[in-house]
C-alpha cells in the first residue's frame, strides 16, 4: 500500500482545483513518497469534473450527484479507500492528506507534513504553515474555542488581545521557526492524520455541514490521546474562502449553527447556555446595525434572524 493519499474537496472551483493539483503533484513526484490522489467533487456545475480527467489522467475523481459539505466529502473520499470499514491497516495507506482546492503547495511541503507526522509515535494530526495569495501570513492553528473566543468574535476587543492567546491565537514567532510546534487544531486547509488515528477517532462528524468540523476532530483526537502539531517548514498557500464566498447568506447560517453544535458537543451545559447567550446579544447587535444600512440584502438579514432563532432556541437550521 502507498504512503500518502491525498483527498481534494471541489465544488464550482475548477480553475482553482487545477492550481491545487499542478502544484501537488509537482511537489509529492519530487518527493520519496509514494502516493494516491483523489478529487471528491461536490455536484460542480463547472466542468470541473472534464477539465480534471483532461488534465490529469492519473489522478482519481469521485463524483457525488449533490453537494453533501466539506466534510461528508472527505468521509465519502476515506470511505472510497477503505476507511470506516473493518479494513487493516496494513491495506491502507499509512496516511491520508485532506487538502483543500484552494491551495498551492510549495516545493517540500509535503514531505515535511508526512515526516512531521511520523516523528514521534503520538503524533496523530499535522497541518501546514499557511500564507495569503500575496503572501501575507494566515493564521493556520488556533486554540480550542472557548467563551473568549466566542466574545471576541462579536464584540469590540483591543488588537492586542485579539490577536493573542485571549483569542485562541499562537505567537506568529512559532510559525516562522524550523521545527513543529503542538496545537489545539489546524485549519482544514491541510490536514495530514495517521490511518489508525483515522480508524479510532471515525473521520469528520457529518452534522458539520461546513465549518468547525476540524475543530470536533482535532477535539476527538486529541480527547483519545493523540498530539497535534502544526508544522512550519510545510508552507502552502491558502486563496482561502473561494467555494463559501459562492453563497454568503448560507454561509452566514453554516458558520452559526456549526459553532452552536460544537459547543452543544464539547462545552459542559453552563457554558453552552452561556455560550448561546452570547450569540443572542451578539446577534441583535448585528441586525440592529443591519438595520442602518438600507444596502444590506434581505437574504443577509434573514440570515442573522435565523442564527439569532438557533441561538434563542437551541435549534438548528
Amino acid at each position: 500500500m502507498f504512503d500518502l493519499a491525498v483527498i481534494i474537496v471541489s465544488w464550482n472551483t475548477r480553475d482553482l482545483t487545477l492550481q491545487t493539483l499542478d502544484s501537488l503533484l509537482a511537489d509529492v513526484s519530487e518527493s520519496r513518497l509514494s502516493y494516491h490522489v483523489l478529487v471528491v467533487d461536490n455536484a460542480s456545475e463547472d466542468d470541473s469534473v472534464v477539465a480534471i480527467q483532461a488534465q490529469f489522467p492519473d489522478v482519481e475523481v469521485l463524483v457525488s450527484e449533490t453537494n453533501i459539505g466539506f466534510g461528508g466529502a472527505n468521509n465519502l473520499g476515506m470511505r472510497h479507500l477503505g476507511f470506516g470499514q473493518n479494513a487493516a491497516l496494513v491495506d491502507l495507506p499509512k496516511a491520508v492528506y485532506l487538502l483543500n482546492s484552494d491551495t498551492i503547495t510549495q516545493p517540500g511541503a509535503t514531505e515535511a507534513l508526512f515526516n512531521g507526522l511520523f516523528s514521534a509515535s503520538d503524533v496523530g494530526l499535522v497541518g501546514a504553515r499557511l500564507t495569503y495569495g500575496d503572501g501575507q501570513f494566515q493564521e493556520s492553528a488556533f486554540g480550542f474555542p472557548g467563551l473568549r473566543q466566542l466574545y471576541a468574535e462579536l464584540f469590540w476587543i483591543p488588537g492586542r488581545f485579539r490577536l493573542g492567546q485571549f483569542n485562541g491565537r499562537y505567537p506568529q514567532s512559532l510559525f516562522e521557526q524550523s521545527r513543529p510546534f503542538e496545537v489545539d487544531f489546524t485549519l482544514g486547509a491541510t490536514m495530514m492524520l495517521r490511518s489508525e488515528v483515522i480508524q479510532q477517532t471515525g473521520m469528520f462528524d457529518e452534522a458539520f455541514f461546513m465549518y468547525s468540523e476540524e475543530i470536533d476532530w482535532a477535539w476527538r483526537i486529541k480527547d483519545a490521546g493523540w498530539c497535534v502539531l502544526c508544522v512550519p517548514q510545510a508552507h502552502v498557500v491558502h486563496l482561502a474562502g473561494q467555494s463559501t464566498v459562492q453563497v454568503k447568506p448560507r454561509s452566514i447560517i453554516n458558520l452559526w449553527e456549526s459553532r452552536l453544535r460544537l459547543a452543544d458537543k464539547h462545552y459542559p451545559r453552563w457554558k453552552y447556555w452561556l455560550a448561546r447567550q452570547i450569540i443572542v446579544f451578539g446577534m441583535r447587535r448585528k441586525l440592529n446595525a443591519l438595520d442602518r444600512e438600507s444596502s444590506t440584502p434581505e437574504a443577509v438579514r434573514d440570515a442573522y434572524h435565523k442564527v439569532l432563532r438557533m441561538a434563542q432556541d437551541g435549534t438548528y437550521a
